[in-house]
């Protein structure tokens, strides 16, 4: 599936797998690096900075229980990609100046992927946008239909799963696509 989406145009993968054994995730990481690799895209592992070091991602995305962004840096240093998950102005600030090059903030609808709580909405989007200079990754049901809302309000990225991953993915991603750049 990976392949497809790589195919389709997508250049940021973030892998992300709760389940499996850690020896598990570090195989599937190196299969996923190479892949990326050979597309010229931004591969990301979640939670896991040592794995993400292992298998020489461009960087971690941390979840709010995982390890502290500071002691991710020393795990990854300076030129590593660390991104970590919000879902509060308190928490977006304490990224930011815990030295994150990016934080993820949702979910902004609500979402089937995972639980991830009360959907936050647009107006908190904008309100985290005014409080952090760190580019801000919008997560949560964003859709083709609410995509311009989403980027209007200021999000510097997106994450999605669901909008791209359902039926034809390839057909998805290219009208994901075309209404991403077409509201820019």
């Amino acid at each position: 599936m990976v392949s497809i989406v790589l195919r389709a145009g997508v250049k940021w993968i973030q892998y992300r797998e709760k389940n499996n054994p850690r020896r598990d995730i570090y195989k599937e990481a190196i299969i996923l690096r190479r892949l990326t690799d050979e597309f010229n895209a931004t591969f990301i592992v979640n939670d896991h900075a040592d794995i993400a070091l292992a298998v020489n991602a461009d960087g971690v995305h941390l979840g709010q229980e995982d390890l502290p962004v500071k002691e991710a840096r020393k795990i990854l240093g300076k030129e590593k990609i660390i991104g970590i998950s919000t879902h509060s102005i308190e928490q977006a600030i304490e990224a930011e100046t815990g030295g994150a090059d990016y934080i993820g903030f949702g979910p902004i609808f609500h979402t089937k992927t995972k639980d991830a709580g009360e959907p936050k909405g647009i107006a908190a989007l904008r309100e985290i946008k005014r409080h952090v200079k760190i580019p801000v990754v919008a997560i949560g049901g964003i859709n083709t239909e609410n995509l311009k809302s989403v980027i209007d309000s200021g999000a510097d990225a997106v994450a999605v799963a669901s909008a791209i991953l359902s039926g034809n993915i390839s057909e998805n991603i290219k009208n994901f696509l075309k209404a991403l750049y077409k509201k820019r």
